[in-house]
């Protein structure tokens, strides 16, 4: 091999080597961490809590937001006073169905269809607690469904006096159901709820 080969091959190795460590250096990128990343949300711009009344033509009163509106559910089945209550900048809506009492049968019936359409979230659900409602001077007793996990509804909840009047609530999101990215609207609306239970009366 001559003088001139042997010149050739120290070249090639020189170049392959100093091709090797700029990719290497390239790939290092002054050691940027490509690890995942959590998913991105967007930042949400919550309005003042203001509440005003809800006195319409039903047989119930309590306060809600001003930044929500109710309007009669327009589902063929529904009933008078069956109303949802629509929250549009977050896109979620509280569904309330009101229904008057006519026997001891029909009360047990709903108290069973409340328990039963809560619990059908456990596929999805990771917890559900029940929470005592309880506002003897109103006549206002009930059960408050807390529904943790990526279930369609959070929050569910029934309201009587256990004589004459029930109604059912259940929050929903028109999204798909992700926890941790509904979780800072859940916190917000969720006080909404309670201060419309609080505040809930019968006519």
């Amino acid at each position: 091999m001559g003088n001139m080969d042997i010149k050739r091959d120290a070249s090639v190795k020189q170049a392959t080597v100093l091709i090797l460590l700029l990719l290497f250096f390239a790939s290092c990128g002054g050691n940027h961490d490509y690890s995942p990343k959590p998913r991105g949300y967007f930042r949400i711009n919550f309005p003042k809590k203001d509440y005003q009344p809800y006195v319409a033509g039903c047989p119930f009163t309590f306060v809600y937001p001003n930044y929500a509106k109710i309007e009669p559910d327009k589902n063929p089945d529904a009933k008078p006073c069956w109303l949802n209550m629509q929250f549009p900048q977050f896109n979620g809506t509280l569904h309330l169905s009101y229904e008057h009492i006519l026997s001891k049968k029909e009360f047990n019936e709903l108290i069973e269809d409340a328990h039963k359409l809560s619990f059908k979230h456990t596929v999805k659900a990771t917890s559900i607690d029940e929470g005592v409602i309880s506002y003897p001077d109103r006549k206002v007793y009930g059960i408050y469904y807390t529904i943790d996990g990526n279930a369609a509804s959070s929050v569910q909840f029934y309201l009587t006096d256990s004589i004459h009047n029930y109604i059912r609530g259940a929050l929903y999101f028109n999204n798909e159901p992700r926890l941790d990215s509904i979780q800072p609207v859940l916190t917000f609306v969720k006080k909404d709820v309670d201060v419309m239970i609080k505040s809930f009366r019968w006519k």
